[in-house]
């Protein structure tokens, strides 16, 4: 016996434990009140779908309108005065004026108040703020309809709709005021020969009904407000589109005796407003939903569906709503979530066989459940059950899914291992190709894109490496969430260099634009990286990237041991020197690029370059922004030179690649710019070095062989006159940089030139 337990219990471990797991969050969520808002909307739809029910024939409704009032503001009391007599010779059981004091014109009001104190089976509601109630329920044997005042107020839910309301209210002096549903209906009944009578210390009885107060957990409520008086749930009629569900005349048909004299006999009749003028417009269950276009309700109509739902209970035996005890509907919400778990643990091998019919028999399972459940729940609110509709179905479905979730646990872990060095496309690639892990590459036409941080290895050589750590993952995780958005791949880290891929593993028609598009969003980009890099109190990072278009192999490259997906060929080598020419915030392109591209590119300029490794002198071009349905452009800045009156003395060297050349030619700054500087050689043959070319620099100190940290800059294609020439720094030591922005304040009043940057 012991021995089959615990085979079953092993058996069925996911089930045994996720069942009650999933039932207490569900039931946390429940408590904390995350839930009541769904499961108030399920009770609105509920009451949206039921069927449609017949007009009550005993309660009529007399509206008041924007036509029956004096400037949209009060009722005059001569009218209301008429309107009472008026409605008394049709013979009425009770009247009831849902019109609040303050709303009817202050002169006649005496006069008013004397007739409805003359009239016995009318009666007049009082405004109340909460301020006025007592927090108790009053017990039932003091529910008793004797005085012509009665208590209005709503109960209105977090989301404004009206779906309880009062039966009677306590107030602070004392008084026991019922409501004016309850009093017109108690009124009407007693004439049927139905008293109120006491069940118990919270509940009483008329006729076939038997009434009991609101508690603070019914239905979808949880720690609802329930001592504010003695509550019920509204049971609303059905609303029809195709007629109303109470008699309902205005004011002037009554007055103009256009109504027919038996029309208001042995009826409750309610005189009420209808016009947003008296603002008594409220939400309810029927405002909005499928099929139903959002509207308000008057509050005397809000009251007469109140006299409706009382007076067919106690006659007819029309049902109140019901909830379960708290206990129970735990239970419920436990079954569903058993039966979530069972369904899809005893389906857990169908998955295996890759069969589309075994998954198709697995979600079906699913919504048979899901469809069972919403139309038992239906099923018992048309009985005036409220049972719990939203976290059962949570439960359910939060049970299938980590059952779900738990059986392909192994290859989610791989795919999440995965995803952290490849990217999506990549991993689905291998995992779900059957040709996706063998070794080997195809031809295939793609655009490549790279990055690199400008004076990167300079700066990380003034840093900590903790320092140059966090510089990296705040820079590439930008980078990173850009190309992820333009469906790029990203190949591979760098360092401070990205190399990404459009068009593999899966080719776009639109590939190089997006890849264009792609470089324009990472330079603008920049600005937040460099943002949070200032918060840090770290150095601003500059980025150049390079777009090249051509034919290259992609594949998984290496060995059994150790495989990489990656590109080789001619055309990367190519991107990569395209990259290299690039100045700060540039985008360079290829002129396959270009080609693809020029109907919606902003081209900035264009240069003849030799790459290193290419025979023949090549086109590339500055790419300033794209169109179209991306409409990204870079901001430029004009750049300001600052003639100085003293020239900075300094010595440089070419660049090449990473090496630094033997000869150091001498120079000075004769002009500064923010971010630049222009340079006359001082040597006799006045050298120049090649546009595009990188160069390291020194200031010499004068009179001394003392030189300064070393700066890094690219030479600009630029005419700067014979003999000189403009550079851009990419690199720059604090100090120096300090001592440069210094001397370019000073001098911004002199004689300056201004060019757009390069």
């Amino acid at each position: 016996m012991w021995a089959n337990l615990k085979r079953f219990v092993w058996e069925w471990r996911a089930v045994l434990v996720t069942t009650p797991s999933m039932t207490g969050l569900v039931l946390l969520m429940r408590w904390l009140c995350l839930l009541q808002p769904s499961e108030l909307s399920a009770f609105d739809q509920y009451m949206r779908l039921r069927p449609e029910e017949s007009a009550d024939d005993r309660i009529a409704i007399v509206t008041i309108d924007e036509t029956d009032v004096e400037d949209c503001c009060y009722v005059e009391s001569r009218d209301l005065l008429q309107l009472i007599e008026k409605l008394k010779e049709h013979q009425p059981r009770a009247i009831g004026l849902n019109i609040h004091r303050h709303l009817i014109e202050a002169e006649g009001n005496e006069e008013l108040r004397q007739t409805i104190a003359s009239t016995p089976n009318m009666v007049a509601v009082k405004k109340m703020s909460v301020r006025e109630m007592e927090p108790t329920v009053v017990p039932p044997d003091q529910l008793r309809a004797k005085a012509q005042m009665s208590a209005s107020k709503h109960i209105f839910d977090a989301d404004m709709r009206v779906r309880r309301g009062f039966l009677s209210v306590t107030m602070k002096t004392g008084e026991i005021l019922p409501s004016l549903s309850l009093d017109l209906a108690v009124r009407y009944l007693e004439m049927e020969g139905i008293y109120l009578q006491k069940v118990d210390e919270m509940r009483f009885r008329l006729g076939k009904a038997v009434f009991a107060p609101f508690d603070k957990n019914d239905g979808g409520y949880e720690d609802a407000d329930d001592i504010m008086g003695y509550q019920t749930i509204l049971n609303y009629r059905k609303i029809s589109k195709n007629f109303k569900n109470f008699n309902m005349v205005s004011m002037a048909d009554v007055l103009q005796n256009r109504v027919p004299p038996e029309w208001g006999r042995d009826r409750i009749v309610l005189i009420g407003s209808v016009s947003e003028a008296f603002e008594d417009l409220v939400l309810t269950p029927y405002s909005g939903g499928l099929h139903y276009t959002p509207h308000h309700m008057p509050g005397v109509e809000i009251d007469a569906h109140f006299i409706s739902q009382i007076l067919s209970a106690a006659l007819e035996g029309r049902p109140l709503f019901k909830s379960w005890p708290q206990p129970v509907e735990w239970l419920w919400i436990l079954f569903w979530a058993g039966v979530g778990a069972t369904l899809n643990w005893s389906l857990r091998y169908a998955g295996e066989s890759k069969s589309a019919s075994s998954f198709l028999r697995g979600f079906a399972a699913y919504i048979v459940a899901v469809i069972a459940l919403l139309a038992s729940t239906y099923a018992a609110f048309l009985g005036a059950w409220w049972l719990p509709v939203v976290p059962p179905f949570l439960s359910l479905t939060g049970a299938s899914i980590v059952i779900t979730a738990y059986i392909a646990r192994t290859a989610g872990e791989i795919r999440e291992t995965f995803g952290r060095y490849l990217t999506d496309a990549i991993v689905a690639n291998l995992l779900e190709n059957p040709e996706g892990m063998k070794l080997g590459g195809e031809r295939r036409k793609i655009t490549i894109l790279t990055s690199d941080l400008r004076g990167f290895t300079a700066l990380s050589e003034r840093l900590s490496p903790e320092e140059v750590v966090k510089i990296l993952n705040i820079y590439l995780e930008s980078m990173a969430d850009v190309i992820t958005k333009y469906k790029g791949t990203i190949d591979e880290f760098m360092g401070d260099g990205i190399l990404v891929l459009f068009g593999a593993p899966i080719t776009r028609e639109d590939d190089p634009k997006r890849a264009v598009a792609c470089a324009v969003d990472m330079q603008l980009a920049m600005g937040a990286v460099n943002k949070k890099m200032n918060e840090l109190d770290l150095p601003p990072l500059q980025m150049g990237i390079g777009i090249n278009t051509g034919e290259v192999v992609v594949g998984n490259i290496g060995s059994y041991k150790r495989t990489k997906y990656g590109v080789v060929g001619s055309q990367v080598n190519l991107t990569y020197r395209i990259e290299s020419y690039t100045t700060v915030g540039q985008i360079l392109i290829s002129e396959s690029t270009f080609k693809d591209v020029e109907n919606i590119v902003k081209i900035d300029g264009e240069k003849q370059v030799t790459p290193k490794g290419v025979k023949q002198p090549i086109t590339i071009y500055e790419v300033g922004g794209i169109a179209g349905e991306y409409n990204l452009f870079l901001p430029k800045e004009e750049e300001v030179f600052v003639r100085l009156t003293e020239e900075i003395s300094m010595q440089y060297a070419v660049l090449d690649g990473k090496n630094i050349g033997d000869t150091a030619f001498k120079g000075s700054f004769v002009k500064l710019s923010a971010k630049g500087a222009e340079v006359r050689s001082e040597e006799e043959s006045g050298f120049v070095p090649p546009a595009l070319t990188n160069i390291k620099m020194n200031l010499l100190t004068p009179d001394s062989e003392e030189v300064s940290e070393d700066i890094y800059a690219k030479v600009l294609d630029k005419s700067a006159g014979d003999g000189s020439f403009h550079i851009y720094f990419t690199a720059i030591p604090p100090a120096v940089k300090e001592r440069l922005d210094a001397i370019y304040k000073a001098g911004s009043k002199g004689d300056t030139d201004i060019s757009k940057p390069n």
